[in-house]
Parts: structure tokens; C-alpha cells; sequence
């Protein structure tokens, strides 16, 4: 349920209306937007009378939301959520690009990525320390020498890292990772996600390879309802009968969400297509669709990448990629 408060409230009357609904037992969830005020309630409000409420000379209107995700709707929060990460952020007309290696193997390696990443205008540094794999046998990353290898490269770079977790255990060591990543095979993984929500870490939550988006948009809930509302979901492919790509990048993900969440939605073309030749025009897509940032794998020589080489493009192509994109964030802004 959410009731929408008249323009002209004041704070003492919020705190008021807050409070008695808090002594219902309910979670209160107040969002402040441009030309109204918001107040969300989370738990059995079927002991509230709407009709009550809305008669309150400071309500507007009351209604009753049907979807099981509250924190992330946007009816709850009308107003893009801004997701600030170190120096920059991520949502509303920010425009976010997350690149680096797919797996960090070295200082040297990562070192190199990241400036080159940096000068063709990457505003975070990705980077995988923990791989989920599907082989067992596969490199399966250098764990936490990796993710000191990140910070290195972040005090040198000035960049915000990102980098995913596989097990809530392993929190103590991303104390420093400005952004944490839940990668695909994890989606669902709600223990992990509930351990999550108890920080107030970014989080990078990627859509699963078969799974609706709202099933993604409650594994968000789930972060939320922790406490932790500092979400960025990501659509990164699906899996689909097409067999010429790696997964079937879902475009039309980006405009359907922009209208289900005030959460920023970014697009992984990399992971979609599991090609470097078809990176850019995906990229570009994504762009126009709307989303709020991408996240590209950049390898200094792809070649001889011990993982996913065949997706990471060179510095060069990276830095074309970044020019194609940003005369689309440019056109779509003059079309707004």
C-alpha cells in the first residue's frame, strides 16, 4: 500500500502519520519526490483502512500495489534512485561504463587494463577475483590476491572497482570494493542476498540466465528489505534456443524495468553475446533503450585471456566503443 501525501505537508505531519503507522506494525518507507511525498508501507496492511487514511486532510490518495516487490517499485519511489559509487554514480542522467578484465591474472595485466580503460572513458573498473565456472577445471580466479590486486590498481587509477562475491563468507573481504557484484548462478541465491542487505554497499545484482524479470526484481527485494537499497540491476543475456550467440541479450528488458522500478538498470553485451565483434552494436542499443550504464570486458590481449577471451575487446576497441556510445547518450538526451 502506498498513500500519497498533498503538496504542502510539512515534516511534523509526516512524522506524525509515520509514526502511528509504524505502531500498526507496518515498515514505513518514506520517498520524497519532486512535487510529492511517498510513504510506503511494508507488512499486513490489511488492518489499515484505506478509506480512513485517505480521508486524513494530508493525504492525496491511497493505494493498494499488487506486485509481491514493493521496496524496488516504482510506485513506492516515483523518482529515479541515484546510486552514488566513490566519485561517481549510477541512475538517473548519469551514464555509467564498468570495464575490465573478465578474470584479474596479474598486477601488470590489470595495471595496463585499467589505465587504458580509464582513458577511453570507463568511470569504474570491473574485474573478477572469484570466477564461477562451469568446468571445475577451468581458472577459477586468484580469490583474494585478486581483489588486492583491484585495490592497487583503484589507487592508482582513481577508478571504483567492481567485483563479484560467490559466498557470504567472503564479505570480509570486499571491506574496500566499492561495488559488489551477484552474478548470474547466484540470482537466487537468497541467503547470500539477505547477507547483502545488511550492508549499505552498492550492490550489482545480474539478471539470472532463465529467469523473469520479476523474479530479478524480488531477488532485489530481498537486498531491500535488509535495509540495503543501494541496487543496480543488470541485464546481462538470457538463455534462449538460439544457439549463434551465448545468450539472447533482451533489449526490451531496459524500458520494461525503467517502468516496474525506480532502480538503474545496466546492460552486460558482453556476457549477452559472448562475441567482441557484436559488443559495439549492442552496446549502442542498450544505449538507446534507455539504460543507465554498461558493463564491457576488456582484455589487454584477448587471445591469450584465461577467460572469455572470445567477448573482451582491446583498449582500442573499447575506446571506439565508448566514442559510438556517447553520441547515442547524446541523441537520446536531445529526445527527452
Amino acid at each position: 500500500m502506498i498513500a500519497v501525501l498533498k503538496q504542502g505537508t510539512t515534516d511534523t505531519q509526516i512524522e506524525n502519520l509515520s509514526a502511528w503507522l509504524k505502531s500498526q506494525g507496518l515498515d514505513v518507507h518514506l520517498s520524497k519526490g519532486k512535487t510529492h511525498t511517498v510513504i510506503g508501507l511494508v507488512g499486513d496492511t490489511a488492518k489499515i483502512d484505506a478509506e480512513l487514511l485517505e480521508s486524513l486532510d494530508i493525504v492525496d490518495s491511497v493505494k493498494r500495489i499488487s506486485e509481491p516487490f514493493k521496496s524496488a517499485n516504482r510506485k513506492f519511489h516515483p523518482d529515479d534512485s541515484v546510486i552514488k559509487v566513490g566519485n561517481t554514480s549510477v541512475g538517473g542522467l548519469d551514464f555509467a561504463i564498468m570495464a575490465g578484465p573478465c578474470s584479474v591474472e596479474s598486477e601488470e595485466q590489470v595495471m595496463e587494463i585499467a589505465k587504458a580503460v580509464k582513458a577511453a572513458g570507463a568511470t569504474m573498473l570491473r574485474g573478477g577475483a572469484f570466477k564461477p565456472r562451469t568446468s571445475p577445471y577451468d581458472f577459477q580466479g586468484l580469490k583474494a590476491d585478486g581483489i588486492e590486486l583491484l585495490l592497487k590498481a583503484k589507487k592508482e587509477t582513481g577508478l571504483p572497482i567492481v567485483t563479484e562475491i560467490m559466498n557470504a563468507n567472503h564479505l570480509p573481504l570486499f571491506e574496500e570494493v566499492d561495488v559488489i557484484q551477484v552474478g548470474a548462478r547466484n540470482m537466487q541465491n537468497f541467503e547470500l542476498l539477505k547477507e547483502l542487505g545488511k550492508t549499505q554497499k552498492p550492490i550489482l545484482l545480474k539478471r539470472g540466465l532463465a529467469n523473469t524479470l520479476k523474479e530479478l526484481l524480488m531477488s532485489a527485494e530481498y537486498i531491500m528489505a535488509g535495509g540495503n537499497e543501494n541496487v543496480i540491476l543488470c541485464e546481462r543475456g538470457i538463455r534462449t534456443f538460439e544457439t549463434y550467440t551465448r545468450n539472447t541479450l533482451d533489449l526490451s528488458a531496459i524500458p520494461m524495468l525503467k517502468e516496474l522500478t525506480h532502480l538503474p538498470i545496466i546492460a552486460d553485451p558482453s556476457h549477452a553475446t559472448g562475441m567482441a565483434r557484436l559488443v559495439k552494436p549492442m552496446a549502442v542499443a542498450a544505449a538507446a533503450a534507455g539504460a543507465h550504464g554498461l558493463m564491457i570486458e576488456v582484455h589487454n590481449d584477448p587471445a591469450h585471456a584465461l577467460c572469455d577471451g572470445a567477448q573482451s575487446l582491446t583498449p582500442e576497441a573499447f575506446a571506439d566503443v565508448t566514442r559510438a556510445v556517447s553520441r547515442v547518450i547524446d541523441a537520446v538526451k536531445e529526445t527527452n
